[in-house]
């Protein structure tokens, strides 16, 4: 397995990255879902992924009991919450920890930045901000970070309001692939930015949750070898059976970087399946946005936000 710097954090991780989403999901059991996350860490894989809403936590508590007996130390662990107030994020995130069987995460991440409002919630008096500058304080976490699916320039609003806050993100994830380069692109919009910025950048959806895949533009190696191509400290897969596992490995392992003629050829047989966003749904449609199927997880206003209301 190859080995990347995240950022500016002088972490070493692994180019691949277990996604903790397809952990949690049937029809793989509890059983089998440990048995490849150790693998992935015996074998040299430890950037692993997770999400407060994973699966009603399955996917936390899985792997939580996969990294027992030793496993934690082998690991480079991230989850992420929804809570965009202070009350509602330090909750989650204490539940993830409980989930974990662990004191701390090596990265806690504001989980779908989907909305031009939720930087803004996130920088409020009384928002996420605190719950994360707390948390990293009391030793739940070493570094901090956001994600997001939907639109490039969500993103660089919230570096926007970083800056502003004079608050330092050690990370970003967003959508790397193929289809991206040509479609509200992450890639030509955020990635220079959070290079700039020495961020440690997490690919993720390099398939789309498979969907890339039925365009038959592409295969899964082209995906991930693009990603991988692309100044990403991790690119973040879904791996929920052996075969999946292998091929992380494999890629991995073997991975050189495309040359110029290389990348031009993805990028032309993609263009036009590319052209309308068509493939990637987390962009063009509400089927990956959880956050807005379940408002709840956000918490409740902030208190300057009701008394503001109530004086209009």
């Amino acid at each position: 397995m190859q080995y990347r710097t995240l950022g500016s954090t002088g972490e070493k991780v692994s180019c691949i990255g277990l996604g903790g989403s397809h952990i949690g999901k049937a029809p793989l059991t509890e059983s089998e879902a440990i048995h490849l996350i150790r693998s992935a860490l015996d074998k040299g894989l430890n950037f692993l992924d997770n999400s407060w809403d994973y699966n009603d936590g399955k996917s936390e508590i899985r792997m939580g009991k996969a990294l027992r007996d030793g496993y934690r130390t082998k690991a480079f662990l991230m989850t992420k919450f929804d809570g965009r107030t202070k009350e509602e994020a330090a909750k989650q995130i204490d539940e993830s920890l409980k989930r974990l069987q662990t004191d701390h995460v090596d990265l806690l991440q504001f989980h779908e930045t989907i909305r031009f409002d939720d930087p803004d919630r996130f920088f409020a008096p009384g928002g996420a901000v605190e719950a994360l500058t707390d948390a990293r304080k009391a030793g739940k976490t070493r570094f901090i970070g956001f994600t997001g699916h939907k639109d490039p320039h969500i993103h660089l609003y919230m570096l926007e309001l970083a800056r502003k806050h004079d608050f330092r993100f050690d990370t970003v994830q967003m959508p790397l692939n193929v289809m991206d380069y040509h479609f509200r692109s992450f890639a030509k919009l955020v990635l220079p930015e959070a290079v700039r910025l020495k961020m440690g950048i997490l690919g993720m959806k390099s398939m789309g949750d498979a969907v890339i895949l039925k365009s038959k533009a592409v295969s899964a190696t082209e995906c991930l070898h693009y990603a991988l191509n692309l100044p990403t400290s991790v690119v973040i897969t879904g791996i929920d059976k052996p075969a999946l596992l292998q091929q992380a490995l494999e890629i991995g392992g073997s991975f050189r970087p495309l040359s110029a003629t290389e990348v031009k050829a993805i990028v032309d047989k993609t263009s036009k399946a590319a052209e309308d966003g068509k493939y990637e749904l987390f962009k063009t449609t509400m089927h990956f946005d959880s956050t807005a199927q379940h408002p709840e997880w956000l918490g409740a206003e902030t208190a300057q936000v009701k008394s503001l209301s109530a004086a209009s």
